[in-house]
């Protein structure tokens, strides 16, 4: 199972107009989450481009890479250099046509561990991901690496508690959510603080329920999807940070904030899950007998 103890290193970071860039930023961070000591690192969702999916643009496919591929090699180049644990959220291209939201695991010696591909795929104003993205066939699963068995979900996915329960199931410690959640500009006076707090809520929740710890982490900064001089109609949106870490009792012990880009890194301890469970077996006392009901969309 790895160390008892592990440090897990978050990192929130704004994208710019420029691929290359924030490729090149990201790798830079892993570095320096490495050097404050962090075992495992995650970066936010699509992390590569400013958030492109605010327009429906045919012509942004050719952002998709297949894995492995140049940038998959890069970041497994990095692990390895750096001695960490890895999760990279990348626009995956499968087949012509077929493109994937992908979560890419790879362990410390740069080995490629699992490719999550993600399931919820939303359809909102300013995030129409389902116009590029096709939903996931790979199933939740976690995997054992260096620090650890890992759960990788994305974004989305941090809403479904049906997720995060497969993927404790399949004998996750930690959840990681690579993420792009922000305001619309027009709604954040009235909406914003309970917007984030719902968003904090759940994935708190989830940590409780399945005696889990969950990382949760976020882009930063204004965006309309800039992509090499091109942007969306509209106000953008303003992608509001906040990446944590919390425990399985739910207690954020670590919380960027909303405006600036930070590199986050705390313990996570799999003594202290153990006894969380065992203090509070919900996994024990599942009635799985009861549960058919679930695979139907809703009860008559």
């Amino acid at each position: 199972m790895g160390e008892r103890r592990f440090r897990a290193g978050l990192v929130q970071m704004a994208c710019g107009p420029d691929p290359a860039l924030n490729l090149q930023k990201a790798l830079d961070r892993i570095g320096a989450a490495a050097a404050l000591g962090a075992q495992v690192v995650c970066l936010p969702e699509l992390f590569q481009t400013q958030y492109f999916c605010q327009r429906e643009d045919a012509a942004l496919f050719d952002l998709a890479e297949p894995i492995p591929g140049p940038s998959s090699e890069a970041l497994a180049d990095a692990a390895r250099r750096h001695g960490v644990v890895l999760v990279a959220s990348l626009f995956e291209r499968r087949a012509p046509g077929v493109y994937h939201n992908s979560a890419v695991l790879f362990d410390a010696d740069g080995s490629l561990c699992d490719i999550y591909r993600k399931m919820h795929i939303p359809d909102d104003p300013l995030y129409y991901e389902k116009f590029y993205f096709t939903p996931g066939d790979l199933g939740f699963r976690a995997l054992d690496t260096r620090v650890g068995r890992i759960g990788t979900l994305v974004c989305w996915d941090q809403w479904f508690p049906e997720a995060a329960r497969l993927t404790a199931l399949a004998g996750a410690m930690i959840l990681f959510y690579p993420t792009a959640i922000g305001w619309h500009p027009q709604e954040k006076v009235q909406f914003g603080v309970v917007q984030h707090d719902a968003w904090q809520t759940v994935q708190r929740g989830h940590a409780i329920a399945n005696g889990v710890y969950v990382a949760a982490v976020n882009r930063v900064g204004f965006e309309q999807g800039d992509i090499r001089g091109r942007r969306a109609e509209g106000l953008g949106l303003e992608f509001w940070g906040g990446s944590f870490l919390c425990d399985p009792f739910g207690r954020v012990i670590a919380q960027a904030s909303h405006d600036q880009e930070e590199i986050l890194v705390a313990e996570v301890d799999l003594g202290f899950l153990e006894d969380t469970r065992r203090n509070w077996p919900f996994l024990r006392d599942r009635r799985i007998d009861s549960y058919g009901d679930l695979t139907r969309r809703m009860v008559d």
